[in-house]
């Protein structure tokens, strides 16, 4: 599995976390982690390179022995890829791409490539968390991205959530478990009965960076789909949410869609500032006459963990009288391609 540095050089910043994520991918899935020329470079550099790491993106999916690309981490400018990659090296060489936040932008560009991508962990930020990926976290990885069977039920997080900070920069954090929140489920905020959609999403505040590129899909593309839809740790105010989704709704999309699936809010413990954002999403709905459309709120995927592992294009389900999102597709058709 190629390990590349699409946004930010976490990598070279925090070198054992790095190193911890890593030796999780081998030792507890088996996979052989391959480093591109660029994926260890300073942070600095890759800021002021964002061609090389493109090229990095196109030379792990050229190349025929690696069966997967990682992302190291996130960060804020992966939109800067877009000038330098040639989406027709993606497009003749499918294979498993992973990561959330700032990738979203490499999934978006997957999408238009004609391939099933994964909104799940990166190498820092999944594989490398404190003490270990979690259970249901990795349980939900090996279903998406290693059985060929449908996905089924996204199950509901029995262990607790968190979203602790515990500062990387110190070494012996690594080893400590974050604390965990108890998890009441997913919980239905609108909406009645069963639909289904292909699932397209991410990262609240890197779709804004999309819109109106050309990675961002034609309107039609959005008929009957299920958004799913979190925001990152930067905690962007639920005024924000509500003007992001006037936008969505002015493009004709909201209005097209079969459902909406809301990440638990990023960094935030404050319960205040949940249902603030929910009752953003709520507004704007409202505002588009959608006071049907089916949500499921307090998912696990994006700027929390453990998280589920959510494949692009993939037919899901929601049913809202049981507040629960299923995949009803396999993730992979082939663990070996």
């Amino acid at each position: 599995m190629a390990i590349v540095s699409t946004s930010w050089g976490g990598s070279a910043v925090f070198p054992h976390r790095y190193e911890a994520g890593k030796r999780y991918l081998a030792d507890t899935f088996g996979l052989v982690p391959v480093e591109m020329p660029h994926t260890l470079r300073e942070a600095d550099w890759l800021d002021r390179n964002p061609q090389a790491r493109a090229e990095d993106i196109h030379a792990a999916f050229a190349d025929p022995s690696i069966r997967g690309v990682i992302a190291s981490i996130g960060g804020d400018d992966a939109v800067r890829l877009i000038p330098h990659i040639d989406l027709d090296v993606i497009a003749r060489n499918p294979k498993v791409f992973l990561g959330y936040s700032d990738p979203t932008v490499l999934h978006f560009g997957c999408l238009k490539a004609g391939l099933c991508s994964f909104y799940g962990p990166t190498i820092m930020a999944g594989f490398a968390e404190n003490g270990g990926m979690h259970a249901y976290a990795e349980n939900a990885l090996r279903k998406a991205v290693f059985e060929t069977s449908p996905i089924g039920e996204i199950e509901p997080n029995r262990q607790g959530w968190t979203v602790e900070h515990l500062p990387w920069k110190d070494p012996d954090n690594q080893n400590q478990r974050r604390k965990l929140t108890p998890s009441t489920g997913p919980r239905a905020l609108q909406g009645s009965g069963t639909v289904r959609g292909h699932l397209i999403g991410g990262c609240a505040e890197v779709l804004e960076m999309l819109k109106g590129s050309e990675w961002w899909p034609p309107v039609e593309y959005w008929d009957e789909a299920i958004l799913f839809y979190e925001t990152s740790e930067e905690a962007p105010p639920a005024t924000q949410v509500v003007r992001w989704l006037r936008n969505f709704a002015a493009q004709g999309i909201l209005s097209r869609l079969s459902g909406i699936v809301l990440g638990r809010p990023g960094g935030q413990t404050d319960e205040a500032y949940r249902s603030a954002q929910e009752a953003a999403v709520i507004r704007a709905l409202a505002e588009a006459g959608l006071e049907s459309l089916p949500v499921l709120a307090e998912c696990d995927f994006g700027h929390t963990d453990p998280i589920a592992t959510l494949p692009y294009g993939a037919m899901a389900e929601i049913d809202c009288s049981l507040a629960r999102l299923a995949i009803l597709e396999p993730g992979v058709t082939d663990i070996h391609g």
